[in-house]
């Protein structure tokens, strides 16, 4: 049989489905409202599909494709975005049903995984070299990332492995074995078509949009680059409670798509007073048009303010 797809689940999860069920330790990053967009307590905006990948499979799906939106509290440069999409792949063997040597069903498992990434990658990329690099996540064992070498350096395309057996027990499938699989979208799409912002993708600009047509690789071709206007705030922070990912976010709410990054570009300690300084650079730049000083001025007066009342640091 194809592979399903699965493309319309409600975005909103609990906490077993994203976390527990996929044996993410209690104390994983991953967890923390600095890095999860939590809507109530327990409840969340899935930060992967694979939060999916339980209820499909108790659903008595065994061979599927779940794409859709993740979100997740970020770093803000060209490359991160608030919301963005992937795709997760899960396939049960059935030769391998009943089977009980591990190292035998693990064996068949990993082969069947890398024949079906390594032709996909083929049929996305074109024939291409490609190297199995072992890697660690939770919901797997064994696992791997898979690279390409391509326009002359290696490119990481996707994270996958062999699904834990405390996973399929819990499904009630403790005599089946599998596989899974995750890659971002837009990690691929900006590879492929040469786009420089992920912001791109979030654009209705037409000179964006026009470029492209369904079934076809098309170069992305630049059609303007607004001048970039660098604004520095530095404060003391917290004596506790400080989390990066806290401040890139107060800074999308301020001023949205309109920042292109943050930058952490000096820090240092005073010792005498206890207290540690960070100055972050943050680059403002439309991508359809040229911001005036005092446009970029008045958001920058209220990233401050927000900063002092909202995180708790002492402005300098």
């Amino acid at each position: 049989p194809e592979f399903e797809p699965k493309d319309s689940l409600y975005p909103i999860v609990n906490a077993k489905q994203c976390f527990d069920d996929l044996l993410i330790p209690e104390d994983h990053q991953s967890r923390r409202a600095s890095d999860t967009y939590y809507v109530e307590e327990g409840k969340l905006l899935r930060t992967h599909t694979s939060a999916h990948q339980t209820e499909l499979l108790r659903s008595g799906s065994t061979k599927f494709l779940c794409t859709g939106d993740v979100y997740r509290r970020d770093e803000i440069d060209k490359s991160h975005y608030p919301a963005f999409h992937q795709m997760e792949g899960v396939k049960i063997l059935e030769e391998c049903t009943d089977m009980e040597d591990r190292e035998k069903w693990v064996e068949i498992c990993s082969r069947d995984l890398k024949d079906h990434l390594e032709g996909m990658i083929d049929a996305i990329f074109g024939p291409c070299e490609k190297r199995w690099v072992d890697a660690y996540f939770p919901f797997t064992d064994p696992s791997y990332e898979l690279e390409i070498y391509y326009n002359d350096d290696w490119l990481e395309v996707l994270g996958c492995g062999v699904i834990q057996q405390p996973i399929l027990d819990g499904c009630d499938m403790s005599t089946k074995h599998g596989w899974a699989f995750g890659l971002g979208l837009e990690r691929l799409a900006m590879v492929l078509f040469d786009i420089p912002d992920i912001r791109l993708f979030w654009t209705e600009d037409d000179r964006f949009i026009s470029q492209f047509k369904d079934g076809e690789i098309t170069k992305f071709k630049p059609y303007s680059k607004y001048p970039a206007c660098y604004k520095d705030i530095a404060f003391w922070l917290p004596p506790e409670g400080w989390e990066e990912n806290n401040f890139a976010e107060l800074v999308r709410n301020v001023a949205g798509d309109i920042v292109e990054s943050v930058e952490l570009v000096d820090q240092f300690e005073n010792p005498k007073k206890g207290k540690t300084s960070h100055c972050y650079r943050i680059n403002y730049r439309a991508m359809d048009r040229s911001l005036t000083n005092e446009e970029v001025d008045k958001l920058q007066e209220q990233v401050r303010a927000n900063s002092a009342d909202q995180l708790s640091v002492e402005l300098r």
